[in-house]
């Protein structure tokens, strides 16, 4: 199927064509033909199946009729993260090119002024974070009665950000008569429950299984302890040939730490996290994209949303806090058709949300064996399972990174003579004449050391006199006591 056979205009179509697309994807297929008749649509596809265009496409279209007025937009489309918004703007200007519709690109870290500015000249597309959103509304900067096509991309994203109260309220906010769309890449139950909530007889379209991964992906696990982890990932990094990579990272911090540890060792590598301000995200996107650096460490806000279609591998240097969101990482390659590779980095700690994530997926993980310790580590998952993932600790246990020490600490068991000789020695010593002067030189060295702020001189051995003299009454009066004291002598 082509795109002429959607339905869409001759202008739109000719926009496409100079990009170089030529076929559309099975979610454009199902979507765009049914957006174009009117209807409310429910779009759930995996990240990197050309969801963005499914919608911009036939709303270009719909749009290109009609004037927009001041403050008052012709369509909205909500987006999680201001990367993913920026996008979608980016998508509508290269597919309207001939239709010149107005648009307005309202997310935080702008300048509220300049947006201000635009919205009161009118747009037809308004494109935004709910954050902003609600307060351009709340300073009375938008009407919203007039949107007739509203676009919820990501939604469960917007659950999972705690997004979805704020789009819930902006859903209200806007006039009955509209046209609803919602994608998303899974479908939860709060999705559904908006869907029922806020969409008029919905037309669901499924491209695949909810949370399945790619198949252009090969993604694989390895096993390694919490101290090897950066260096294993740089023997995985010089063992593959890595045109280019995303590691995510849980916390911002360890996107920091490990960007310096990378940068330190010579790799070309750039960082990304939502603490940086918006103008050095944007601009460490399109230097990543330029090849400028060949790494990018980052959170889960490069983990949807960025238009990064050469990425040949991603790193998992952490497992995800919800394993929902591991298929959207590992989908930052093998995009378009291309094929990538994504190595998640397992530790004791992780078993459980592995054994989740593969329940997601509905199938096992392949376990990588060059690298790490796959074969200690499987058997310590299994046990895991048996005792219900609950961490026992054994002090004399060996952990994997001890291989490289039982080799030495057997061969000096093996060899009695370096044991015997000390024994000999140390009987000899406590036979000289001197043995006891020694002794009391080393207690005085001890309590010395174990009181610092004494002086030398204070330090006294305990001796047999000094056991004596404290044994006796008190010096100042000899051997008489007075009655006072208490004391019978």
């Amino acid at each position: 199927m082509k795109f002429k056979e959607l339905g869409l205009s001759n202008l739109t179509l000719k926009a496409i064509e100079e990009i170089g697309y030529t076929e559309p994807t099975q979610i454009q297929k199902k979507a765009i033909p049914l957006i174009l008749r009117g209807a409310d649509v429910v779009g759930i596809a995996q990240t990197g199946t050309g969801k963005t265009g499914s919608f911009t496409l036939p709303m270009i279209d719909i749009l290109a009729s009609g004037k927009a007025k001041a403050r008052i937009p012709r369509s909205l489309i909500l987006a999680p993260t201001r990367e993913l918004a920026m996008q979608i703007a980016e998508n509508f200007v290269k597919y309207g090119k001939y239709h010149h519709l107005s648009m307005a690109l309202l997310i935080g870290g702008e300048p509220v002024s300049e947006q201000q500015r635009i919205l009161n000249h009118g747009v037809d597309v308004l494109i935004a974070t709910p954050g902003r959103m609600i307060d351009l509304f709340d300073r009375g900067q938008v009407i919203m009665t007039g949107i007739k096509i509203l676009v919820i991309d990501e939604a469960d994203r917007m659950l999972d950000m705690g997004f979805i109260p704020d789009v819930k309220r902006i859903i209200s906010l806007t006039g009955r008569m509209r046209q609803t769309l919602l994608f998303s890449a899974t479908m939860d139950k709060e999705i559904k429950d908006i869907a029922a909530e806020f969409m008029s007889m919905p037309q669901e379209v499924f491209v695949t299984n909810p949370s399945s991964a790619a198949k252009t992906v090969a993604h694989s696990i390895v096993y390694t302890t919490t101290n090897e982890k950066k260096k294993l990932l740089c023997e995985i990094i010089d063992s593959e040939k890595v045109n280019n990579a995303m590691i995510f990272c849980n916390k911002k911090r360890e996107v920091e730490a490990l960007r310096s540890m990378l940068a330190a060792n010579g790799y070309s590598v750039g960082m990304l996290h939502g603490d940086i301000q918006q103008s050095l995200r944007a601009e460490t996107i399109e230097s990543f994209r330029n090849g400028d650096f060949k790494f990018l460490v980052c959170s889960d806000v490069a983990a949807r949303g960025l238009d990064l279609p050469d990425v040949s591998h991603v790193f998992l240097f952490d497992v995800p806090f919800k394993s929902e969101d591991y298929v959207h990482r590992i989908g930052r390659t093998g995009r378009a058709g291309r094929e990538g590779k994504a190595f998640t980095l397992v530790t004791e700690s992780d078993f459980k949300a592995i054994d989740t994530i593969e329940k997601i997926l509905k199938k096992p993980l392949t376990l990588c064996t060059d690298f790490g310790y796959p074969d200690y580590f499987e058997e310590e998952r299994n046990l895991a399972r048996k005792n219900k993932y609950k961490v026992t600790v054994n002090p004399n246990k060996h952990r994997p990174s001890d291989k490289k020490h039982k080799a030495k600490d057997a061969a000096v068991v093996k060899d009695t003579s370096k044991h015997s000789a000390p024994q000999m020695n140390q009987n000899a010593e406590e036979l000289s004449p001197d043995y006891e002067e020694k002794m009391k030189a080393k207690k005085a060295k001890q309590i010395r050391e174990a009181n610092p702020y004494v002086s030398p001189q204070r330090v006294k051995t305990e001796t047999t006199e000094n056991k004596k003299k404290k044994s006796s009454g008190p010096k100042a009066f000899g051997e008489h006591t007075p009655a006072f004291f208490g004391i019978n002598v």
